[in-house]
């Protein structure tokens, strides 16, 4: 597919279609890595890291199990 690209304040942008889009699952606000190889662009979406709970807390150990933190009286309406 042919696109053209402009000129969007200092910089240039690039219309990305809607098919390509979905099929790259990207939409608008998603981070993408921009890169030049072999003379040509590469676009490519960065993915954010999936977490579950229990992976996180498999994780937790005696080395790195920090001690409970005093943080004062309650202020207000605080309720501990």
């Amino acid at each position: 597919m042919l696109t053209r690209v402009q000129k969007w304040g200092n910089s240039l942008g690039l219309r990305i279609p809607k098919s390509f889009a979905a099929e790259a699952h990207v939409e608008a606000g998603s981070t993408v890595d921009i890169s030049v190889e072999d003379g040509g662009l590469v676009v490519r979406p960065v993915r954010r890291p999936k977490y579950a709970l229990s992976e996180l807390l498999r994780k937790v150990n005696s080395q790195n199990l920090h001690e409970e933190v005093v943080t004062g009286e309650p202020v207000g309406r605080e309720a501990w």
